[in-house]
């Protein structure tokens, strides 16, 4: 466990960096239910909303992924230095201490 405290795990996503991909599901979402409007009908209403379900489900898995990878591509692990990984062991053997009171 001694190992991991050398390393700083660092995340710079932000919202701009998925923006691009809820606008991308968000266009498919309306572009499904203008579909599922064009088939509504008497006779096939069922059709409409298995062209909503199917589009749901098949676009899912593909934001799911648009999302994970792009948040993989935002994480930085970096080695710290010496002196970074000395003044954290301090603060964390401080922090791990109990609070004594004082009179």
């Amino acid at each position: 466990m001694e190992q991991f405290n050398k390393y700083r795990l660092i995340c710079t996503l932000s919202f701009g960096d998925i923006y691009g991909q809820v606008i991308v599901w968000l266009i498919v979402i309306f572009i499904s239910l203008a579909s599922a409007l064009a088939l509504w009908s008497a006779d096939r209403q069922i059709y409409a909303l298995a062209t909503v379900g199917l589009v749901l489900v098949l676009s899912l898995p593909f934001l799911l992924f648009a999302f994970v990878t792009t948040l993989l591509n935002h994480i930085e692990i970096l080695a710290m230095e010496e002196q970074e990984t000395t003044a954290a062991d301090h603060s964390s053997r401080s922090a791990s201490q109990p609070a004594q009171a004082t009179s």
